[in-house]
Parts: structure tokens; C-alpha cells; sequence
């Protein structure tokens, strides 16, 4: 074993420090940090002499600069403590780790293989937004990597190309399917702005499904020659660990190939979960199926109170259609509680049903045809009382489950929560074998968006292959729920700053507002709304950013980038508004929730 001592290093910039560190780690088959008085340390050393591997390494108690290795190697890695050990370039961990990896066999064979024998750099699994961000940035860094994208057909028997669920029966759909609602609305307000037509307008469903699937196909086109120009191999098949660094790839037709990589990400994703009822998967359609849908779907019912389901309630109802929706508790679970009220009242005065605390049990076919008809029991959740109703289309939106159970994780030791199926990872989406990586809508506790999926493989993939340090920071990210009135925010929901620091840390400001554009088209005056929710212990910052209006998504982008900067209440006091938008609100709030002083609407 070879030992670096006192004169080995002497005070160098950051930057140096860690190529140094980064040319131990990739040119020693194993390296271990470690401090010379340490009894975990001297049982890896002892693990190694055992099995007659040559190991270099570092004592940091023995050289000028150990504090400031380890501090590196914090950063590298998330790992405080020594023992520090990489083998073949692969962070095994800890003693215990080390330990565990040479009891499953799992050292040895890392052992055997240097990186150089592996057929790819790096494998993704799963061509959505991360896994692609992921994949085409590590071959930016020249290295060989490959992309392995398979959909699992509904049990309609839809599928989709490349891009995952944003792309093909997501966002991108979704959004423009929201467009259509706004537009039908635009043209009742136009009449008021002057605009005069004699015929009758009515909404042509299959004339915006082939539209929106028209463009769709674009993308899915354009994914594919994007990886080709980065030299990253696309291979539609589906992907499952066979062993350590294998995995076992099967296409269609059943054909099966085998392939090997020193590192893997997992990016998945996630599908719609079913109810588990007669009749669900035989008659129901999911949003997997529904923005394809070859016919109109008709008076359609919809069981959730996801965002989902308010979305797609919210443009089916906004081109025309009968809308139910049936709700189990609360709407909008996770989100602000007040705001998510706002948009169930502001949706049944559009016409859309609410049905609460009622679940369904049985859904009967009672006529075949596109759309057909059905039947659905729903029970009381508060007792024994039944509802039964019909309607040409059922659409489930009760959440998703992680895509991760049947990919081959237990035959590699890969940890997921058994309860949801989510991949537990460091703060470097590491998961706990150490060449296996995840981002995503499968992590463990982390926000399900896209823009956080390929924010995440970029960062992911410049730290395994280009040396940086950036992790994924998963504060104070931006979402808007696309409902007819869209609904935008970003960090605390008044619950949770509530939960967090207290009822009497938190001052709330909030307002009714009357968008310029409503006014002569005589629309509601008290449904838009904004409030911030400040840390009075912190200069009252702002941790919660809330609007209900027309752009929401436009509005709170712009807020969400000064939040990150530190917005305080007395910035947005500072700060001159734009007249007339809806944003220029919260440059003005002045009432706050504590005063209980009655809210009026505002306009210009």
C-alpha cells in the first residue's frame, strides 16, 4: 500500500485542489481517504491487504492540507466521515459500506473490472426529460452513453415515442388542450370589445387532438435527431438489471440484448395509478389515453382532486363538455388550501360538478361506442349511503406510481421505499449502490416537474464526467396548475409555513384583484387573487408566493427568480409596478391576513 505524507501537498486554489483529488480518485484502482488513528479506517486497509489489492492512500491527519481535503471530499461526495474509499473510480462509502460490498460479492466483482471493459460510460433508463437533459449533457463530456426508452402500452393499448410523459400526455398537451378552453372563452369576451359573427361557433375535438398529436410527433422526431447528433445511442427497448453493471434490454418483439456500463440513472418516471375497482382498467381511460383520444369524450366524469384532474376538468369543461368530478377528501393535496377552494368555486361557476367525499366502487359498461356509456357507484366516505350516475367517459386521475418495481432494483440491491415504489438518494441523486443514480419523478420526497427532472441530469451529469460541484437545488421551485383560472406559485403554502415557524412568525398580505381585460367583458371581479406569506424572524422574506389569474405561470416566474435572490416585503414595496397587469398586485399589498380587515377587488 502506498501512503501520501506531509510533503505531498502544500496550499493550492480550490479549483486545483479538486482536479487533484479527481486524478486520485480516476487513476488508482483504489483510493482510499483516511486518517492514520482511525479503527475504521485501519479494518478497509486490512479488508484490502486480505484480498491482495494495492491501494493508495491518503492520510489526512498526515498532510498540511487534510481539513481542507475533506471538506472537498464533502462536497464530492456527501460523505462527512472517513474512511472515504472510491474503487475503479465507484464511491463505495464508508467502512460499513466497503464491508457489506465485499459480504454480496459486489467489491470483487468491481474489483475485476476496470471501467475500461464496460461497453458504455454511462446507461440511462428512461427517455423523458431527465433521463434525455441527463444523457445528451454527459456526451457533451465525450463520453459513450446510451439511452434505453420503452412505454408500456395502456390498457387501451396507447403508447407514445420519445420524450416521456411532459412531452407526449403531459405539459405539452395538456397546455395546449388549456389553450383551446381560453380560447372558447376569448370569443364569448370578444363580443364585448366589439367583435360581431353571425354563426353558431362550436369545438372540434378530433381537428385539435390531430393537431396537438401532429406536433407531438415533432418533438418525438426531434429527441431523436438530437441524440443522434450527440452520438448517444437510442434504443427502444425495455430495460431491467440482470447484475451489477448489466442490464438486460427487450424490445417488442421480445428480442433480447444484454448491456454493460460502469454507471446507470434511473429516470423512469412515473404512470397513473387505478382504482382497484370492477371495471376500472376495462372502461376507464387515464391521462395517458385522453389527449389522443380518437373521439370526443362526451359527459365525462372525473375521479381525483389531483392537479390533474382539475386541469383536464377544467379545458373539457371549457370547450363544452358535461363535467363532474368526483372528490374523496380535499382538492389539490400539497398545495395551498385557500387557493385550491378559490379554484373549486371558480370552476362551479363554470359549470363544472363537484362530487364530495364520495368514492367510486363499481363502473358497469352500458353501452359499447366511442364514447359509449357507463355506469358508476360511488359510497359515501362519511357512511354507508350510495350514489350511482352515467356517463360516456370515465377518466382516473387519483395520482401515479413510480416506474421502478419491475426493473430489476432488488437484483442489484438498489433501495426503494416499498410503500410508493420511490428511489431514496443522496443529495447527489445517488441512490445507495454507488454506480446507480435516479432523477426525476422517481426520487424519494422531491417535486415531480419537469424542469426540475432536467435541471437535475444536467447538474448530475457535470458532476460525474466534468468534474463540477452544483447540485440540484430543489428550493423555492415555481409551479403553476393550469386550471381555467390558472393558479401559480412558489415555496410555502400558508399551511406549511404555519407547520414550519409558527402562526406568529408568519405575516400573510393578500388581495382580490380585477384584470383590465375582464372588465368590459363583465367577468367576476372577486376571483383572481394573490397573497405573499413572509418570515417576520427574517425581514419579513417572502417563502410563499401565490396568484389566481389569467398568466399566472408568466407571473410567477419572474417573483420565483427574486426569491431565490432573497425577496423581502419591503423589495416589493420598493419595486415600481407595471400598469395595468396583474402582476403589479403584490407591489402594492398592504392588508394583511392578521388585521382581519375585509378585502375588496381591485381594478385599474
Amino acid at each position: 500500500m502506498q501512503r501520501e505524507g506531509n510533503s505531498c501537498f502544500t496550499l493550492e486554489p480550490r479549483d486545483d485542489l479538486k482536479r487533484r483529488l479527481w486524478t486520485l480518485i480516476e487513476t488508482n484502482r483504489v483510493m482510499i481517504f483516511s486518517k492514520s488513528y482511525c479503527p475504521y479506517s485501519t479494518k478497509v486497509k486490512e479488508l484490502f491487504t486480505t484480498l491482495g489489492v494495492k491501494c493508495e492512500i491518503l492520510e489526512l491527519d498526515l498532510v498540511d492540507d487534510g481539513a481542507r481535503v475533506q471538506e472537498m471530499l464533502l462536497e464530492i461526495t456527501s460523505q462527512r466521515t472517513v474512511p472515504n474509499i472510491f474503487v475503479n473510480k465507484i464511491h463505495m462509502g464508508g467502512c460499513d459500506k466497503t464491508l457489506q460490498a465485499h459480504k454480496s460479492g459486489y467489491l470483487q466483482k468491481l474489483l475485476q473490472n476496470d471501467s475500461t471493459s464496460y461497453e458504455y460510460d454511462l446507461i440511462v433508463i428512461g427517455g423523458g426529460s431527465g433521463g434525455l437533459a441527463c444523457s445528451k449533457e454527459a456526451a457533451n463530456w465525450g463520453k459513450k452513453v446510451m439511452v434505453l426508452d420503452y412505454v408500456t402500452p395502456t390498457p387501451l393499448g396507447k403508447s407514445w415515442g420519445l420524450g416521456g410523459t411532459c412531452v407526449n400526455v403531459g405539459c405539452v398537451p395538456k397546455k395546449l388542450m388549456h389553450q383551446a378552453a381560453l380560447l372558447g372563452q376569448a370569443l364569448k369576451d370578444s363580443r364585448k370589445f366589439g367583435w360581431e359573427y353571425e354563426e353558431n361557433v362550436k369545438h372540434n375535438w378530433e381537428t385539435m387532438t390531430e393537431a396537438i398529436q401532429n406536433y407531438i410527433g415533432s418533438l418525438n422526431w426531434g429527441f431523436r435527431v438530437s441524440l443522434r447528433e450527440k452520438s448517444v445511442a437510442y434504443v427502444n427497448s425495455y430495460g431491467e438489471f440482470v447484475e451489477h453493471h448489466t442490464i438486460k434490454a427487450t424490445n417488442r418483439k421480445g428480442q433480447e440484448t444484454f448491456y454493460t456500463a460502469e454507471r446507470f440513472v434511473i429516470a423512469t418516471g412515473e404512470r397513473p395509478r387505478y382504482l382497484g375497482i370492477p371495471g376500472d382498467k376495462e372502461y376507464c381511460i387515464t391521462s395517458d389515453d385522453l389527449f389522443s383520444l380518437p373521439y370526443c369524450p362526451g359527459k365525462t366524469l372525473i375521479i381525483g382532486a389531483s392537479y390533474v384532474a382539475l386541469e383536464c376538468g377544467g379545458f373539457l369543461a371549457g370547450i363544452g363538455l358535461d363535467v363532474t368530478i368526483m372528490v374523496r377528501s380535499i382538492l389539490l393535496r400539497g398545495f395551498d388550501q385557500e387557493m385550491a377552494e378559490k379554484i373549486g368555486d371558480y370552476m362551479e361557476m363554470h359549470g363544472v360538478t363537484f362530487i364530495r367525499k364520495y368514492i367510486p366502487v363499481t363502473i358497469q359498461q352500458l353501452e359499447e361506442g366511442s364514447p359509449g356509456r357507463l355506469k358508476v357507484v360511488a359510497r359515501s366516505t362519511e357512511g354507508s349511503e350510495t350514489i350511482e350516475g352515467e356517463y360516456n367517459t370515465v377518466l382516473i386521475a387519483i395520482g401515479r406510481e413510480s416506474c421502478t418495481r419491475k426493473i430489476g432494483l432488488e437484483k442489484i440491491g438498489v433501495r426503494i421505499n416499498e410503500m410508493t415504489g420511490k428511489i431514496p438518494v443522496n443529495d447527489e441523486e445517488q441512490t445507495n449502490v454507488p454506480y446507480v443514480y435516479a432523477v426525476g419523478d422517481v426520487l424519494e420526497d422531491k417535486l415531480e416537474l419537469t424542469p426540475v427532472a432536467i435541471q437535475a441530469g444536467k447538474l448530475l451529469a457535470r458532476r460525474l464526467f466534468g468534474g463540477q460541484l452544483e447540485k440540484c437545488d430543489y428550493i423555492n421551485v415555481p409551479t403553476t396548475v393550469f386550471t381555467p383560472l390558472e393558479y401559480g406559485c412558489c415555496g410555502y403554502s400558508e399551511e406549511k409555513a404555519k407547520e414550519l415557524l409558527n402562526k406568529e412568525n408568519i405575516e400573510v398580505f393578500h388581495t382580490f384583484f380585477w384584470p383590465l381585460e375582464w372588465t368590459l367583458a363583465g367577468r367576476e371581479n372577486d376571483t383572481c387573487f394573490g397573497k405573499i406569506i413572509c418570515n417576520k424572524r427574517d425581514n419579513n422574506r417572502v417563502i410563499g408566493f401565490h396568484v389566481l389569474g389569467p398568466n399566472a405561470g408568466e407571473v410567477t416566474q419572474g417573483f420565483a427568480a427574486a426569491m431565490k435572490c432573497g425577496l423581502t416585503k419591503q423589495l416589493l414595496d420598493d419595486t415600481i409596478g407595471i400598469h395595468p397587469t396583474c402582476g403589479e398586485i403584490f407591489t402594492t399589498m398592504e392588508i394583511t391576513k392578521s388585521s382581519r380587515t375585509v378585502i375588496s377587488p381591485r381594478g385599474c
